[in-house]
């Protein structure tokens, strides 16, 4: 395994990352290439990367990453992720950005004393405001258990990682993940993610907080009655205020086969998880909601993927007004994925019906190009392939991580592609 020794930021006088983070779509897991999306969305000038502050000395098993970053105002974000200690170990750290300044990555508060096994790392961050972010992930304990911590900052101090509330009782298997998490307003946050019920019984939960308190887990309401299969997870969250909340992600049928799923929170009450409407004509063998993004309470949208008889497509579907409307299959990528592997990896809405998607397919000669299609005024227009990149995808493999829209029509998206030599390289692509 390739080892890392540099993990590098983007900084920016005026770096925007999202304006209501989480809320427009910017999820978590895609690191350094994340970062880049959201600072290319600003008019201004790039500015050299550094190393995360800090990280030189925590990172001695050189093996660090940023896995998520989250950005309430110009100047004002945190960075995190994972690194490997001088005993192998891996460990979680968070660095956080103040008027324009990155200070110090430290490691998340806490997480020493959780994570006797060795194996914490965040996985997504959001920030509502200046200093009030939230960090989960997940750790090993003592007996080598995988749990979920969640950490929050609140007026610039970061305070003690905890076990998710609730997920001891629920996590008998003893295999928690964290996968995301949206902070609305400070202190007022969701996470998502699955734990090990039993063995070979993965189920979905979420967990709230509010007024600045975490409140315990819970199963999505819904899923038990789905998840026939015995596996289902959260993959992303989004919140458009407190308590006005959904969450996204997979679970498995009576056939085991993967389905797409969606459960709304609506001042503060969840609602019974439902099938993504749609999918289950379109798929066949599997589907998942990858990327959600609310601009408003009920009006959201969601992207992921789904596998017809020998194909896997991307599709994307839309929350008007609080009624999830039937999912289609991203205009114009019948045309463009040839190849059959398709799907859209982020999504994100500037307001109620303006909203871009990102994702990646394969053409007909085997090469995995990088796509993006527009949500304008409710009507999702024909996707394609991420202008200039056809230039720099020599390798033949490029696909977009990240998208984050401040308003509608001005978004920025990074992810990567490979040169000529086989070497993978970062990219950035705004719209304007």
């Amino acid at each position: 395994m390739r080892r890392h020794k540099v993990v590098m930021v983007l900084a920016a006088a005026a770096a925007l990352w999202c304006a209501a983070p989480l809320a427009t779509g910017c999820a978590a897991p895609a690191g350094v290439a994340r970062a880049a999306a959201g600072a290319a969305a600003r008019a201004g000038t790039w500015h050299a990367a550094i190393e995360v502050p800090g990280t030189g000395g925590l990172n001695k098993g050189g093996n660090a990453a940023v896995n998520s970053v989250s950005c309430a105002s110009a100047g004002n974000c945190a960075a995190a992720g994972g690194y490997t200690d001088g005993s192998g170990r891996h460990q979680a750290f968070v660095a956080s950005e103040a008027n324009g300044t990155w200070h110090a990555a430290i490691e998340v508060p806490g997480t020493a004393a959780l994570n006797k096994g060795g194996g914490a790392r965040v996985s997504s961050v959001s920030c509502a405001s200046a200093g009030n972010c939230a960090a989960v992930g997940g750790y090993k304990d003592g007996s080598r258990r995988h749990q979920a911590f969640v950490a929050s900052e609140a007026n610039g101090t970061w305070h003690s990682a905890i076990e998710v509330p609730g997920t001891a009782a629920l996590n008998k298997g003893g295999f928690a993940t964290v996968s995301s998490v949206s902070c609305a307003s400070a202190g007022n946050c969701l996470a998502g993610g699955s734990y090990f019920a039993a063995e070979a019984d993965i189920q979905a939960f979420v967990a709230s907080e509010r007024g600045g308190i975490w409140h315990a887990a819970i199963e999505v309401p819904g899923t038990a009655a789905l998840n026939i299969g015995r596996s289902a997870d959260v993959e992303s969250v989004s919140c458009a205020s407190a308590g006005n909340c959904v969450a996204g992600g997979y679970y498995n049928d009576l056939d085991n086969g993967g389905q797409a799923f969606v459960a709304s929170e609506r001042n503060g009450a969840w609602h019974a998880a439902i099938e993504v409407p749609g999918t289950a004509a379109l798929n066949s063998l599997g589907a998942e909601v990858a990327s959600l993004s609310c601009a408003s309470a009920g009006n959201c949208a969601a992207g992921g993927f789904y596998t017809d008889s020998d194909s896997t497509q991307a599709y994307v579907a839309s929350d008007a007004n609080g009624a999830w409307h039937t999912a289609i299959e991203v205009p114009g990528t019948a045309a463009l994925n040839k190849g059959g592997d398709a799907a859209v990896s982020s999504v994100s809405c500037a307001s109620a019906g303006n909203c871009a998607a990102v994702g990646h397919y394969r053409d007909g000669s085997g090469h995995h190009q990088a796509f993006v299609a527009t949500d304008a005024n409710g009507t999702w227009h024909t996707a394609i392939e991420v202008p200039g990149t056809g230039t720099l995808n020599k390798g033949g493999f490029a696909e977009l991580a990240s998208v984050s829209c401040a308003s509608a029509g001005n978004c920025a998206a990074g992810g990567s592609y490979t040169d000529r030599s086989a070497h993978q390289q970062a990219f950035v692509a705004s719209q304007n």
